[in-house]
């Protein structure tokens, strides 16, 4: 096929087109049937293992309808904030499946969490642990903590969001790891749960997570040999999507990730092991929504450009990021693009030299695997307005 002559725009038929034109752009659209088969397909894979347990990363995507339907699927959450807590409780997830993770939890975050009851605190530092057993103490109450380790592996990922070396600001050292339990056990406020982990983000290399396998099994060796076992290990997530391909892998390989751990961590018996999955949760059903303002034709290159930013999407500034794009609305013939947005920085960039349907002023453009780090992420840079958030049911029964 020639990608020049032939539409590219091979996920239109999941948009409804005509309501879209209705609504202000740019915007975030969830395809809640497509996240519905997601969450489906995370319990039957994870329901296959006695003792998982899978909590929902609430810094993916903390839309509140998005984060209705993943309570409703069943998932527990992981917050690394106090808002998020509170976007947990008033989304519906019981406490009792909440675990809260963070380098720097301040007084009044742990104050929710104690407040509330939530399953446990990943705990990162010694100094984090008094400060929560102190805070404890003044309540009254016993603060269920995992003590979150850097186990020192790397993953195949970009720098900027690997957490699981030792130069990273996240977890305690393993060489700390008894002297610290020992410490924890002195506190008559404080009850360790569990060990947490997690090596980075948009992992695709099953590889990685069987070496966090590996130092999982190292680690409770090195636990036995001091009579210590805990109620729970927690590996932290990390799973990536396809974002080539979004409509050809829409949905992440759960069988291929839960089976890892089943095939290569030997867990205790009565222990449970608990995931915290985000990205691969969400990314797939959001697309960004954007309009084309002009067309410009540069000495070497044309542009389209759009009325979405970096404000509305980051990561392709940030990180670099490759999302799809693809003109929804065209069926002419490809053309070559940078695809820009409006704001007043170089690094407004969503793409260069991408295959596009013919752009022309009030084509939609859809920035696809958005449902991650997209909505949550935006800002008011240059007094933009933040870019709303739509599921499907808000497109049905319109006119």
């Amino acid at each position: 096929m020639n990608q020049r002559t032939q539409p590219t725009g091979k996920g239109k038929g999941i948009f409804p087109i005509e309501k879209f034109r209705k609504v202000q752009t740019p915007f975030y659209y969830y395809d809640t049937n497509l996240l519905r088969e997601t969450l489906r397909a995370i319990n039957q894979e994870a329901g296959k293992h006695e003792g998982f347990c899978v909590h929902y990363a609430i810094k993916a995507n903390a839309n509140p309808k998005i984060l209705n339907v993943i309570c409703q699927a069943g998932l527990g959450a992981d917050c690394v904030s106090g808002g998020e807590i509170k976007a947990c409780i008033a989304a519906g997830f019981p406490p009792s499946r909440i675990v809260y993770a963070g380098v720097g939890k301040s007084d009044w975050e742990i104050n929710i969490g104690l407040d509330h009851d939530i399953f446990c605190f990943n705990v990162e530092s010694i100094p984090e642990l008094e400060v929560i057993n102190e805070l404890a103490a003044k309540k009254g109450k016993v603060a269920r903590v995992a003590f979150r380790l850097n186990p020192n592996v790397g993953a195949h990922t970009h720098a900027n969001i690997t957490t699981g070396l030792a130069e990273n600001k996240f977890g305690i050292a393993m060489h700390d790891m008894l002297s610290v339990i020992e410490e924890a056990e002195g506190m008559k406020n404080i009850k360790v749960v569990g060990l947490h982990f997690h090596i980075g983000s948009q992992i695709l290399d099953m590889g990685d997570f069987e070496a966090l396998c590996n130092r999982v099994n190292e680690l409770q060796n090195e636990l036995e040999r001091h009579h210590i076992v805990m109620e729970h290990i927690n590996v932290g997530g990390g799973l990536g999507v396809d974002y080539q391909h979004p409509n050809r892998v829409p949905i992440p390989d759960f069988k291929a990730y839960f089976d890892t751990y089943a095939k290569k961590l030997k867990l205790r018996h009565g222990q449970t092991l608990h995931f915290e999955l985000g990205r691969a949760v969400v990314a797939q059903c959001g697309s960004l929504i954007t309009q084309t303002l002009y067309v410009k034709q540069g000495a070497t290159k044309q542009f389209t450009i759009v009325d979405a930013g970096f404000t509305d999407l980051i990561r392709p500034a940030l990180y670099q990021a490759y999302h799809k794009i693809e003109n929804i609305t065209s069926e002419e013939p490809a053309q070559a693009y940078d695809v820009v947005g409006p704001i007043c920085e170089s690094t407004d960039v969503f793409a260069k030299h991408i295959d596009l349907n013919e752009c022309r002023r009030g084509d939609l453009l859809a920035i696809r695997s958005a449902g991650a780090y997209g909505e949550i992420m935006a800002s008011g840079y240059n007094c933009r307005a933040l870019p709303k958030g739509y599921i499907t049911e808000d497109f049905q029964g319109q006119d």
